[in-house]
Order: C-alpha cells, then structure tokens, then sequence
C-alpha cells in the first residue's frame, strides 16, 4: 500500500506531458548523438580508418556533447528549457540533413560531423532540469530517472543503423534517421512546458563558484565514471566486438543494443532504488560489481557468450550508478541544479570520450583491449574506495530531511 502511495503521489507531484516529452526528446537525441558508433565499421572500412581513427570518431560526439552541454544550459536559462531544446531538434535536423545529401568523405569530415552531432548530446542539460523542476526532493531520482532513460536512444541506433546501411547504404541512415526526429519535435513543441517560477540566469562566473566546492568535484568524478562507462562502452563495443569475435556490423550492433538496452533500463529503476536505499549506498554497490565485472572481462575467459554476459551486466550496474548519482545532486545543490547539471553532465561526456578514445588507441598499440579495460576497472574500485570516504560526511553533513543520502 506505501508503495501505491508513494507511485501516486510522484504522478501528482509534476508535470506528465513535460516528463513525457523531456522523455522522448533525449531519448531521439541521443539515438543521433551515438550514431557514429553502431556505423563505425561501415564507415571505417569505406574510409580506409585505423582502430585508433575509428575510435577517435566514435568518441568526438561524446566530447563535443559534454563540451557543449554548459553553453546549452546558460541557454536554457536565458531562452526557457523548452524554447532552447526546440532549437537544438531543429539544428540536429539541419545537421543529419547536410550529412545526407552532401555525404561523409574522409576523416576529417566524420570528425565536423561528429562535432555537430554533439549538440544531440547537449540535449542533457536542457532535459533534465526541464524536467527536474517540476518535482519535489524526495521524487527527485524517479524524476531523473525517467527523463534520463532517454540514454535508452542509444538502444535504438545500435538495433537499426547497421541493419538499415546494410540495406541502403550507411549514409543514408542520417536521412532516414530525420523522420523519428521530426516526429518528436512536433510531440516536444506541443506537450513541454517550463515549469512555473523564475530561474536564475547562470553566467560563467557561476561555473567557477560551484567549482569551488570539493562536493562538485566529487559528482563530476562519480558521474564520469558512470555515465563515462556508459557512453563510452556503448561507442566502443561495436568495435569491440567485430575485433575480437569477428562479428559482422548487423551482429556487432544487436550485441552492443543488449549491452545498452541493460544500461537504459536500470536508470530510472537506479533512481528508484536510490531514493529508496540512498544513493551512497546504491553507488557503492555499482562500483563494487563494475570493478568486478569489467576485471574479469579484460582476461578474456570463454567465448563471446560470456563477454557479451559480462558486458551487459556491468552496464546495468552502471546504468543504476546514473540515476544514483542525479538522485544525490538535487540534495546537495538543489537551488543550483541546472548549473551542477551541466558541470557533471559534462565530466560524464569527457568520461566517454576517454574512455572510447583510449580503449581503441590502447588496442592499436598492444594488440588487445585488456589494457584498456582493466585501467577502467582500476578506476571504478577508485571510485568506491573515494565514496566510501566521504560518504560519512555527506550525510551528516547535508540537511536533508526528505530523501536518503
């Protein structure tokens, strides 16, 4: 019965249709946001790129989002949430439409539009507080969660790019990719709403205050490890795949969709699950079994089967570590949710940048990806190690009398 209560209240709480359209407009952008990485054996074999260049095309995206996501929040600020996320639709529109007509033909080019692409992954900061400030503190992590299960997008473009440039060709798939685009820019357009009440304007003096503080720091670390993981395996493992097990791009991608689909679900259950037990705790589980799992996995043992199994339990862990971590934000900056949004969604964008960029430059040179992943596994055990110290006084610290720390 407390359950049903607590479901109820949390549907009264907010604004549905935002939660909705926040939903499906992060959820689109990030399918056009991680496009490059499904297609990234396609198109390397007709560029003629090394492991190190694929790589490093998959990551731009992922750099360039995380990049982007301060200015995108300093606009949303000044335009409204909704006003500045109909742009930035508009502009990935513009973006795939330029890449399908006028095609992708070196290196350089992969990278501009890789780039461009980057605005879908600013989608981030616009959102998430489009929808955060709707809810109160103790439905925080349901609230993000939700919303941040858009990263599920990725599942969409790792299922169908590869499949659809078998059949038409991989550059086609940015033209065909505009048509679900436009389609949810109409459902954005007429259901969003900002949520009442004035928002402090945030200038980049604001970033610097909050950088001030070791708590912002310790988020941005957090979250690059989550979200980092996240994105970044979700980029790399089409590549992963097709180099050691020789799986074809079709293959590649529906192993890689089982990996992220794991990850995109337990967000918002990993917000849940935080509200419930505290996002410390639930943290310290994710890094535990991440270190574990991704360990494991960088000796190789079995055959795809098991790898495959390891992968996609470890992006669960880390898919609950996202919404674990933005249940926690809210409790300790919550009148500067939007600035510590875009700090620590950009820290979880360099995080996948390197972590794609490095597992593809550390196999080109040794030959193998376990390099690559036991530095990862090393740095989520640091991760825990770094919790558990400050845990304690976080929470006798932070005067929260509404939600679990």
């Amino acid at each position: 019965m407390a359950s049903t209560n607590e479901a109820g209240s949390f549907w009264r709480a907010g604004h549905t249709p935002t939660l909705f359209s926040a939903f499906l407009y992060f959820d689109l952008s990030f399918m056009v946001w991680y496009l490059l990485g499904p297609l990234q054996i396609q198109i390397a074999q007709t560029l003629a790129l090394s492991t190190q260049e694929r790589g490093l095309m998959v990551a731009t995206p992922i750099l360039a989002g995380a990049l982007l996501r301060l200015a995108m929040g300093m606009l949303a600020d000044r335009l409204g949430a909704k006003r500045t996320g109909l742009y930035a639709q508009v502009a990935i529109i513009v973006t795939l439409l330029g890449a399908w007509q006028l095609g992708v033909h070196s290196f350089g080019q992969a990278l501009i539009l890789g780039v461009l692409l980057g605005i879908a992954g600013a989608s981030f900061a616009v959102a998430l507080p489009l929808a955060s400030r709707w809810y109160p503190p103790q439905h925080q992590g349901t609230a993000m969660g939700i919303a941040g299960a858009g990263n599920s997008g990725t599942v969409l473009a790792a299922l169908f790019a590869p499949a659809l440039a078998v059949a038409f060709g991989w550059q086609n798939v940015f033209g065909i990719a505009v048509l679900p685009l436009l389609v949810v820019l109409a459902v954005y357009w007429r259901c969003a709403k900002d949520a009442p009440g004035a928002v402090q304007k945030k200038r980049w003096s604001d970033y610097g205050r909050m950088l001030s503080h070791g708590d912002a720091w310790w988020f941005m670390f957090f979250y690059a490890l989550t979200f980092g993981g996240f994105s970044g395996f979700a980029s790399a493992l089409p590549g992963y795949f097709s180099d050691q097990f020789g799986f074809a791009p079709k293959l590649a991608g529906w192993a890689t969709a089982a990996c992220v689909l794991a990850g995109s679900a337990m967000r918002p259950l990993g917000g849940v699950l935080a509200d419930r037990i505290g996002g410390t705790r639930s943290l310290l589980g994710v890094y535990a079994a991440v270190a574990l799992l991704i360990g494991i996995a960088g000796f190789n043992p079995g055959g795809a089967v098991v790898q495959l199994v390891l992968f996609i339990a470890a992006m669960l862990c880390l898919g609950a570590g996202n919404g674990a971590v933005f249940q926690l934000v809210p409790q300790r900056f919550g009148k500067d949710i939007g600035i510590m949004t875009g700090l620590i969604g950009m820290a979880g964008g360099v995080g996948g940048f390197a972590l794609a960029a490095s597992l593809a430059a550390i196999k080109q040179h040794s030959g193998d990806y376990a390099g690559g992943l036991w530095l990862f596994a090393c740095l989520a055990a640091l991760g825990w190690v770094s919790l558990s110290t400050v845990k304690q006084q976080w929470r006798s610290g932070w005067a929260v009398a509404t939600a679990r720390v």
